[in-house]
């Protein structure tokens, strides 16, 4: 024969998380339990708006510390097209990345050249 549980215990429930740091983490965290509540009775369940908003606004996938890089604006740069045709034959890379290597170089060939050719080594 099974010994009777207490009311507080759910079927299927895990642990309970560990308590958040913050009072602002408390406030989101409790604001979420509140809508996985059980409630048996089919009232409408009382729900604090403004925390599960805050809560909700709060949530994030990125980690708030990292900040976005600035993508380098491209500089418009005339590139010889004999240029790419050597560095295509002689790095055996596709054209686009040997576009891209020559506009980091201000479309010096050789500098392209050496340039990639130490970052292979």
């Amino acid at each position: 024969m099974a010994e009777p549980q207490p009311s507080n215990i759910q079927e299927g429930a895990s642990d309970p998380p560990p308590p958040a740091g913050s009072a602002e983490d408390r406030k989101a965290a409790a604001a979420l339990s509140s809508l996985d509540a059980n409630d048996d009775a089919g009232e409408k369940k009382d729900v604090d708006n403004k925390a599960l908003g805050e809560a909700m606004k709060n949530l994030s996938v990125e980690d708030k510390e990292v900040v976005p890089a600035k993508k380098e604006e491209k500089k418009a740069i005339k590139v010889d097209p004999a240029d790419v045709t050597l560095l295509v034959s002689e790095l055996e890379l596709p054209k686009p990345k040997v576009l891209e290597l020559l506009r980091q170089h201000d479309g010096d060939a050789v500098q392209a050249m050496k340039a990639w050719v130490t970052a292979s080594a």
